[in-house]
């Protein structure tokens, strides 16, 4: 399988930090680097990454951002670098508390080599029978509100949208990634209007979403009432500046 590099956006992530799940993932997938940002921590987030890349020089990198921007724009930074270092087939961003473990990288790489026009692979979590999907019952029901105001916002049958967990093919992601997301939150909803709006993502399957094996809510999830409030403004947004395109 070619090359991917996941980045991992950290804010204040140091007390949860798993370094130790990082590696051993590592350790046992030659296929993998992971780029960690650090967005403006206050903590000792700083001085866990570069312990963290000076055990795997090879294959950790980080990038930090002089100030806070939000999990958007240092999701965004993160693409960008990654795909700058012209090193990988494929790149990604996956959430730094390991809600979706490692292993589910495994999949979403098949089905990206199994279909030659899918360009954006989506972790889903499809509660089903096999699955280990653990979320809180009000988080998986306005989930599935939030899901549907998403689909019908950027007109893509989209199950999850926000699960923290995808994977792009490189050679997209400078289109993709040039531009600031509209909102902080809803970026990956606005990441999918940029690709369906793209030349590439015109082609059928250019968005593919897999069910994940196993998936958990874990402690800390910065996801507040502001948030959610903010919700149906930030899909008008995105809706009006891409049906413009």
């Amino acid at each position: 399988m070619p090359h991917v590099c996941l980045v991992v956006p950290c804010f204040n992530e140091a007390a949860r930090l798993n370094g130790a799940a990082f590696l051993d993932f590592l350790a046992h997938d030659a296929r993998t680097s992971l780029c960690f940002v650090n967005d403006g921590s206050t903590d000792a987030t700083g001085t866990a990454l570069t312990a963290l890349a000076a055990q795997r020089p090879d294959r950790v990198f980080t990038l930090t951002l002089a100030r806070n921007c939000g999990k958007a724009e240092a999701v965004r930074q993160g693409m960008l670098h990654v795909a700058g270092m012209n090193q990988f087939a494929f790149a990604g961003y996956w959430d730094a508390d390991l809600a979706t473990p490692l292993s589910e990288l495994g999949p979403m790489l098949e089905t990206m080599a199994r279909i030659p026009s899918c360009q954006m692979v989506l972790g889903s979590r499809w509660k089903r029978l096999g699955s280990r999907i653990v979320r809180q019952p009000m988080r998986h029901a306005l989930g599935r509100v939030f899901a549907t105001a998403a689909s019908q916002a950027i007109g893509l049958p989209v199950y999850d949208s926000q699960c923290g967990a995808k994977i792009l093919r490189t050679a997209i992601i400078p289109a993709l990634f040039a531009e600031a997301f509209i909102t902080k939150w809803l970026f990956d909803v606005e990441l999918l209007a940029r690709l369906q709006h793209h030349s590439l993502g015109a082609a059928a399957n250019a968005a593919v979403e897999v069910p994940l094996s196993d998936w958990r809510d874990v402690r800390g999830s910065r996801l507040g009432f502001w948030q959610m409030a903010a919700t149906p403004v930030g899909l008008w947004k995105i809706r009006q500046r891409y049906r413009r395109l």
